[in-house]
């Protein structure tokens, strides 16, 4: 029998005040409802857990030839994406919104060349961590991502803990970033800066999309 459901017997009703009986059964719907939405709000946060992944796992064709598309030329019109995907130009939006809403398009973004602002240094820097102080360490990968000249952070596996992209206009510059940043702070027990000579761009992840 669920929580929130109860029986009131025959001998109660007769022999309880009536002001009584009102009360308890005010208290009985307050108990109810309360409990019901209880319920209701573990099933929502059920389903928050649970949908993203269902959603994501419902892409067509067409969504997949949106994605290929726009991972060529994210720019391109509305129009010129209808034409390439084969759909009218009022289904390639409403894809889009839908694409947004399930967090598979993240958004647009600008492909900056940096070596023409003067940032012309790049390096891949390992970290490892200290163990002993779990607050330090969040405190750390809250903060990371977020310092001058960072361009990605990444979670590994192995000896290390993080590897850090970082760009620099020179080198005095990324021996200061490492200097201000890193070696002094509590949670980082070990870096290692590694410069980068050559960079290029991947596009085979394309061929996962389709």
């Amino acid at each position: 029998m669920p929580a929130w459901t109860a029986r009131v017997s025959k001998f109660d009703d007769d022999v309880m005040p009536a002001g009584y009986r009102f009360y308890r059964s005010q208290a009985f719907v307050v108990k109810m409802l309360a409990e019901l939405l209880y319920y209701t709000q573990n099933l929502h946060n059920r389903s928050e857990r649970i949908l993203p992944m269902a959603q994501k796992a419902e892409l067509d064709r067409v969504d997949r030839a949106l994605l290929a598309a726009l991972s060529k030329n994210a720019r391109a019109s509305g129009a010129a994406l209808a034409a390439e995907v084969g759909v009218a130009e009022s289904t390639v939006s409403l894809r889009l919104r839908r694409l947004q809403s399930l967090g598979t398009v993240k958004g647009y973004r600008v492909d900056v060349d940096l070596a023409s602002l003067g940032v012309s240094l790049q390096a891949l820097i390992a970290i490892r961590l200290v163990k002993h102080d779990r607050s330090e360490i969040d405190a750390f990968r809250n903060a990371v991502p977020h310092l001058p000249g960072v361009l990605g952070v990444f979670h590994v596996a192995g000896a290390e803990d993080y590897l850090l992209h970082v760009a620099a206009r020179d080198a005095e510059e990324l021996r200061q970033f490492v200097l201000a940043h890193l070696t002094g702070h509590p949670a980082v027990a070990h870096t290692e800066t590694n410069l980068i000579f050559e960079y290029a761009d991947g596009d085979g992840w394309q061929s996962l999309v389709g």
